[in-house]
């Protein structure tokens, strides 16, 4: 076919004239094709995937029901706009609860959002003029830095090192990328490192801000999977809610993933102009699903089953790949588990794999041992695995990783 003048019409944003020309091939969907091949290469086999980013397991029967009864009510049916009262309450009951953090006014201190995604792409239109910088970690979850770009922001990545327990140093950030910048982005625990955060190291971070005049945003997405203690909100840091706001997500901690629905809480007039830019975005979350959030939230037991299963799982993991060399070590929360990447791979005919990153340990692995992880060369070589594999049980569970420990036993690791 050919170009025809629509081919001119496109923003520079997301490339102008050269738009859907590139040939690059984004990571995630290389994995999807490694997976395709080693389907197709060995039919019937069983591919352990090690690299999925949602829950495998559906919501709990309780908030399923919820949600069919509160689809029922007629004053549900219509557009939610920036929601009622419920899931603000229970949200406000949830940081106290299960966080620690008194004195959230659930009527001018949280609204919903149609998950973390949509609040992180929503909020750089209330920020963000051209010529804005926004501090962000690398690696990271980047929709909040793409949408800054998108007004014409800029971003100066944070490097995340296991020699800084995978913190951003805040002191690197240089003096002339400070003066432009407007927003501090954190994630903890972290995607995809699995770092928690530390009481201090939220302290700092209240500092920093208002010694630089900053918003910080912490997408707390993983907040409740800890796998010991309460969870870390940084809403309970001493002047948190001066400077920032939280997002909570049901996704992970509830097994809600396709249902789209969290909340945004922190700082009145942050969350004021996160409202008034969603009310031109969006018309809310069905009510029905906020509801059944809300049941959710005011129910943390149920994150508690769901964190015992990943930490369960963790100590299994963790114990297979440090018999196979890797140097890893069970996270404090999250479904991550991120270790540094061999730089090779040697069979036992002595036949040794050179790796120059980690994506080609990863394609390695699906295509040998159709095992598939997601690669990360942001900041160093590291693998991301995730304890959300498919198990049908807890003996599926064992099973599954004693194939894994089955499958590197041939094979011995350099680092």
């Amino acid at each position: 076919m050919s170009e025809s003048y629509i081919q001119n019409l496109f923003a520079e944003r997301i490339g102008g004239r050269q738009y859907g020309k590139s040939t690059a091939i984004y990571k995630f969907e290389k994995i999807k094709r490694a997976k395709r091949a080693a389907m197709a290469g060995h039919p019937g086999a069983e591919i352990i995937d090690l690299g999925v980013g949602e829950p495998d397991e559906m919501a709990f029967p309780e908030v399923v029901e919820k949600l069919c009864v509160e689809a029922r009510k007629p004053e549900n049916r219509g557009y939610a706009d920036n929601g009622d009262a419920a899931l603000k309450q229970a949200a406000a009951r949830y940081l106290e609860r299960v966080c620690g953090v008194a004195g959230i006014n659930p009527d001018t201190e949280v609204i919903h959002s149609i998950g973390s995604k949509a609040a992180l792409s929503i909020l750089p239109a209330a920020l963000i003029n051209p010529g804005d910088y926004v501090l962000m970690t690398i690696p990271g979850y980047p929709v909040f830095g793409t949408h800054a770009k998108y007004y014409g922001g800029l971003v100066h990545n944070l490097p995340l090192t296991g020699k800084n327990r995978f913190l951003p140093d805040l002191d690197a950030v240089p003096a002339g990328v400070l003066e432009k910048a407007k927003v501090l982005v954190l994630n903890y625990p972290n995607n995809p490192t699995g770092a928690s955060a530390t009481p201090e190291f939220f302290a700092r971070t209240v500092d920093f801000a208002k010694q630089n005049n900053l918003v910080v945003i912490h997408d707390a997405a993983y907040a409740a999977l800890v796998f010991e203690g309460r969870p870390l909100s940084f809403l309970a840091t001493p002047g948190a809610k001066d400077v920032g706001l939280e997002f909570h997500s049901a996704s992970k901690s509830f097994n809600m993933t396709g249902w789209r629905c969290g909340f945004v809480a922190g700082n009145d007039l942050l969350v004021k102009a996160y409202g008034d830019v969603k009310d031109n975005s969006d018309s809310g979350q069905f009510l029905a699903i906020q509801h059944a959030a809300a049941h959710g939230f005011d129910h943390p037991e149920i994150t508690q089953k769901i964190a015992a299963k990943y930490s369960r799982r963790m100590d299994g993991l963790v114990r297979v790949l440090a018999k196979a060399g890797f140097n890893a070590r069970k996270p404090k929360g999250s479904f991550f588990l991120y270790v540094q990447a061999p730089q090779a791979a040697v069979k036992e005919d002595g036949t040794s794999i050179k790796f120059q990153s980690a994506e080609e340990v990863s394609q390695w692995l699906i295509t040998e041992k159709l095992i598939s992880t997601v690669p990360w060369d942001d900041a160093g070589a590291y693998l991301r695995f995730s304890v959300t594999f498919v198990a049908k049980n807890q003996s599926d569970e064992t099973r599954i990783l004693a194939e894994i420990a089955r499958r590197f036993s041939d094979v011995r690791f350099e680092f």
